[in-house]
């Protein structure tokens, strides 16, 4: 589950070429086919976790899914974070309300660790992988730069607008969930950002690490 619906569509002709489009709704495709010999469907969540938590709570609540792995991309914050490395979500922060489902409680939202443990096996010797906890804002303009440097000193290891949501949204449904996202840009060091294009192309790391956690 990109947010993008072009990744989707990229990442469904990439991983099953004879998959089958079965929605449209709203521009946001699915496709469902067969990767290495299983079931496998690949579909958009559209931008920010209000987006997603209709999504994935209809995939959870009416077709009987019991596992979503977002293949995203992230903003990175911590130092040792570079542009173009994969980031692994195993937990994230956040800052919206939408993950508020239990009164009085400050929920930890985390990854299924099967999902997690399976993708990081897959890592191999030439991939910059990074495992912890990435920060879900619900803005993507106009965040406090102070806060930035405090997560980042904390261990945050990037930024992005879905994971929380999602981790929330398993959890509430008895489901497994995985964030895996590649980094676009850094919050902290602009100066190697990627291109608008290579955005849309330069997941390829990141779908071979949540390609191994869908089928673990």
């Amino acid at each position: 589950m990109p947010g993008d619906p072009r990744r989707a569509e990229r990442i469904a002709n990439l991983l099953m070429p004879d998959a089958d489009k079965v929605s449209d709704v709203r521009g946001i495709g699915a496709y469902t086919g067969e990767y290495n010999g299983k079931p496998l469907s690949v579909m958009a969540s559209g931008m920010g976790q209000p987006s997603l938590a209709i999504y994935a709570s209809e995939l959870f609540m009416f077709y009987g899914v019991k596992r979503i792995i977002r293949v995203g991309t992230c903003g990175g914050m911590a130092a040792k974070v570079k542009v173009g490395d994969v980031v692994v979500a195993m937990g994230a922060h956040t800052d919206s309300s939408v993950t508020d489902v239990v009164p009085g409680i400050s929920l930890s939202h985390t990854a299924s660790w099967r999902l997690l443990s399976a993708a990081v096996a897959a890592a191999d010797g030439d991939m910059a992988v990074h495992v912890g906890p990435v920060v879900s804002r619900d803005k993507f303009y106009g965040n406090d730069p102070a806060q930035v440097q405090k997560l980042a000193d904390m261990g945050t290891l990037g930024v992005e607008m879905e994971t929380a949501a999602l981790y929330m949204l398993a959890a509430q449904h008895g489901a497994e969930a995985l964030t895996v996202l590649t980094v676009s840009d850094h919050l902290l060091d602009d100066s190697q950002n990627m291109s608008a294009e290579d955005r849309e192309l330069r997941f390829q790391g990141a779908l071979t690490l949540a390609a191994a956690a869908a089928h673990c």
